[in-house]
């Protein structure tokens, strides 16, 4: 088993834009750690370069000990983990699996006793003589991570894996990399850019953007303390809610275009400094709550107009007005406001989010 450690860098196609830019990130040995962000942020790219399928333009990235810049894929002890599952279709499940243990003329033995191990722990004993396309998409992931398995690397590779499943398929998939990753104990890097896999599938989160790392942490972390604009908006579903504010009365006042909120005690220190300043006042759904349901400290009350209700099953999601701001929050779904009609909430004044609307970056507290 290693950690990976990527320092400085970087990956420029020519004279265009880096597409990565000074990336540091210390990957613990036996960590699942998911690298997540938007279409386009990088985060393949960076997968890539681990891999060695791609080149760095500058920077290092060690495994474990040793720096593997120069070091060809087949020599860094890695097993990738495709979104096309790029199994051989005129192979078996088994000579897809023992495929590379073949070319690296492992004991016909150990290959045996691999294959079946890995069989038996993805529940693919009785697909062995099967090939692809007589498999499901959930059945063809397995035989891509048992291949994956069986090479018993230092580090696994996940390409979003599972884009290529329906919804259904893809909760039960999660569940079984991440049982199976508790289980092997290996060295794990994930990407993907549903922020509900990494959510539920990663000891931490890299979230990345414009190929820059904008934040790393456990999930709980990364929701709870946003450290940016940008994380803030990305991780949470519904998206967290943004109105323009002004400072006012010394720190203690949030004055936006319909309403005025008390600030939160623990940011009115650094907002006392910033009297008259823009900021931006982030609340969460869950942070907004009906009148008379319970609630987590102090609160300040919020007449809402309701716009549109979205029926989910459990509960409803309202995306209401006030003034010119737009603020969606949860509501119980037996007694959902009707299109146009008066709500009586209020905000969660402490877990409030302040970001600079200068340098979007997270307002201490």
């Amino acid at each position: 088993m290693a950690g990976v450690t990527l320092k400085d860098v970087s990956k420029r196609y020519g004279d265009n834009p880096p597409v990565i830019t000074g990336v540091n990130l210390d990957i613990r040995d036996h960590e699942f750690i998911v690298l997540v962000g938007p279409s386009g942020c990088g985060k393949s790219t960076l997968l890539r370069m681990v891999a060695g399928l791609e080149e760095i333009t500058s920077g290092t990235i060690s495994i474990g000990s040793k720096v593997v810049n120069d070091v060809p894929p087949k020599d860094r002890d890695i097993a990738m983990v495709f979104q096309s599952y790029a199994l051989y279709p005129h192979m078996s499940v088994r000579e897809n699996l023992e495929f590379g243990l073949v070319l690296r003329k492992t004991p016909r033995a150990e290959i045996d006793r691999q294959v079946a191990e890995a069989a038996r722990i993805l529940g693919l004993d009785e697909l062995l003589d099967r090939r692809p396309k007589a498999l499901s998409g959930g059945q063809r992931q397995r035989v891509a991570l048992g291949r994956a398995i069986v090479r018993n690397p230092s580090v696994f590779l996940f390409d979003e894996p599972l884009s290529n499943l329906d919804a259904k398929l893809r909760v039960q998939m999660r569940a079984e990399i991440k049982k199976l990753q508790h289980r092997l104990q290996t060295t794990s890097i994930y990407v993907t850019h549903d922020q509900v896999e990494a959510m539920t599938m990663g000891h931490r989160i890299a979230v990345l953007s414009e190929g820059k790392v904008q934040q790393v942490g456990t999930p709980l972390d990364v929701y709870e303390r946003p450290a940016n604009l940008f994380v803030a908006n990305f991780i949470g579903t519904p998206p967290m809610n943004m109105i323009k504010a002004t400072v006012a009365d010394g720190g203690a006042l949030l004055q936006a275009s319909g309403f005025t909120l008390p600030a939160p005690a623990a940011a009115r220190a650094a907002l006392g400094q910033m009297q008259g300043k823009p900021v931006v006042v982030g609340i969460r759904p869950e942070n907004v709550v009906e009148q008379g349901r319970p609630v987590r400290g102090a609160t300040a009350p919020l007449e809402l107009t309701a716009d549109m209700v979205e029926t989910l099953g459990d509960e409803v999601v309202v995306h209401g007005s006030r003034g010119q701001d737009l603020i969606a929050f949860k509501m119980d779904p037996h007694n959902p406001p009707e299109f146009g009609g008066k709500v009586s909430a209020v905000v969660e004044v402490d877990r409030i989010h302040l970001f600079d609307a200068g340098t979007e970056q997270r307002i201490a507290g």
